[in-house]
């Protein structure tokens, strides 16, 4: 991707942004867990894309050898081994515009996104190792969309 793409959300939710507090869910409380699965995913399993639901606790994954169908697991089924065991393991495409060490710094920024503010918080994270393509979407009902070399040199201004 060769630009960062911010798109505005609802105005009806940027207008009320200030009432509402992100509530701590049994996702949160889970999170490093659930980024630890997240990357094991990425790196040894085949997903060349997930989908981080942070504030419905749900998680969808597309396969690299299905990439025409993506599997949404919420926070139970995710965490079992039902979700390893779905696919053996994969060593990391040569062919990803993403390097494999990138992926553990990537889901950090999610995390830090989620947790540092009660009222501006990331619901939702994106990360495509094939693309490199980082997408954000948070309580303010924006999303962002950006190369992750971006993302990461820019992390702490988002």
């Amino acid at each position: 991707m060769e630009r960062w793409l911010q798109i505005q959300g609802d105005p009806a939710v940027r207008q009320f942004l200030f009432e509402q507090q992100r509530v701590d869910n049994a996702f949160d409380r889970q999170l490093d867990q659930v980024l630890a699965r997240v990357r094991v995913l990425l790196s040894s399993r085949g997903v060349f894309h997930a989908k981080i639901h942070f504030s419905t606790g749900q998680v969808t994954l597309w396969f690299l050898n299905d990439p025409w169908h993506d599997r949404v697991h919420l926070m139970d089924e995710f965490l079992s081994h039902t979700v390893c065991r779905l696919c053996g393991r994969r060593p990391y495409p040569s062919n990803t515009a993403l390097p494999m060490t990138a992926i553990g710094a990537i889901l950090a920024q999610f995390k830090r996104l989620r947790l540092q503010d009660r009222q501006i918080y990331l619901r939702t994270g994106s990360l495509n190792i094939m693309t490199g393509v980082v997408g954000l979407r948070f309580s303010c009902d924006g999303c962002h969309y950006l190369d992750y070399t971006e993302f990461l040199a820019r992390a702490g201004e988002i």
